[in-house]
This record gives structure tokens, sequence and C-alpha cells, in this order.
């Protein structure tokens, strides 16, 4: 069984923002930057679904500049075995919208042919919380968004999921698409040996 595992470059998270002179966007520039903390859970649960012995191979994939490689390899670092990388010098926390990087990642499920897909519930940078649904609805295939528990079995996929009333459990087949929600997991931390590993890998 094939997962594969969104990550996405953002502005670190304990980073203060700052609005770029002209006030149309954010600056970006000798900023540190880091994965997407929801992405970081999905891959998370991705790598623990691996060592179940559940799912054999783990791929990430990320749309972003260049410099989007060491996101890769930061979930290289954690545990997924390949990553794939869509180069584009637009902006993605604006000019990039989630339809159009779930057509891209519908591009590369139709070649990867995962069973599973899971992405993080939304990205910090612009909080859409599109993608996962959209991708869904490109491959038609079911999706369990705000997951904070996953549970596969064979062909069947149970996820609980957080809603305002309380918590809900969905059943589905697989193929499916999970989106990460906080309370899933807490992502492990890269061993240095691994994060000097993942550098070796070739661009």
């Amino acid at each position: 069984m094939r997962l594969l595992v969104g990550v996405k470059r953002v502005i670190d998270y304990a980073v203060k923002v700052r609005v770029t002179p002209d006030k149309t966007g954010v600056e970006l520039k000798n900023v540190k930057m880091s994965m997407n903390p929801f992405c970081e859970i999905a891959v998370e649960e991705a790598v623990r679904l691996k060592e179940a012995g559940i799912v054999k191979e783990v791929v990430a994939v990320s749309v972003g500049p260049k410099q989007a490689q060491e996101t890769i390899r930061t979930a290289l670092a954690m545990g997924a075995d390949r990553g794939i990388h869509i180069t584009t010098d637009m902006r993605t926390d604006q000019e990039l919208q989630p339809l159009a990087v779930s057509k891209l990642l519908k591009s590369i499920v139709e070649k990867e042919t995962p069973d599973i897909v899971v992405l993080g519930k939304q990205a910090i940078d612009d909080d859409s919380n599109q993608t996962g649904q959209m991708l869904a609805g490109l491959l038609d295939w079911p999706q369990a968004t705000f997951a904070s528990k996953v549970k596969v079995e064979d062909k069947n996929l149970t996820v609980t999921r957080e809603i305002d009333g309380g918590v809900q459990t969905l059943s589905m087949t697989l193929p499916a698409v999970i989106t990460a929600d906080l309370r899933l997991n807490e992502p492990r931390y890269a061993t240095l040996p691994n994060i000097m590993k993942a550098k070796k890998e070739k661009d």
C-alpha cells in the first residue's frame, strides 16, 4: 500500500510576520521558513502507518520554489521514503490557489496510484482549508477531513473527526483522502543522522 503526503513550505509559526512596504503581502525575504505544522502531523501519521506495517511506501509531495526541497528533506528525515517536488515561482501564500494545487496533486496521484492521500487540514499562511476537499472531489474519492484518529484495516478506513457538537466517526473504502487535525498526533523530531541522510538525497 502506498501513501502520498502533501507538505507545504510556510513562514515558521514562531516568526513575527511583517507586511511588505507596498502592503501587497507579507515579507518573505530573510524570514525563517519551515514545514506547515499541519503537514508535519500528516507526515507523522503517514510514517506511523508505515511503521505499523500497513503502508509500504510514503511519498512526500511539495509544490513551491526551489527552497521547498528543504521541506521535502524534512519529511524524508521524519521517515518518508521518496519526495516529489513540483517547482513554481508563484507565491504559495497568495498566487498559487488551492484549486491549482489540487489539480497538480491529482496528476501526481494518477501517476503514483496511492491508496491513501494525507494532507494537513490547512496551511498557516493562507488558512484556506480547501486543498484536501478539492482533491477528493477531482479524484471522486471519499474524504475524511479534520481527522483526530485514523484506523486502516485491509481496504477499509475508519476516521474519527472533530465537529462542533463533539466527534464523528466515518467509515469508507480506500482509496481516500484524509486531512489531519491538530490532535491526530504529536510529530517526532527529525534526528540528526536522518537529517544528514536526507541532505544527501538527489534534488
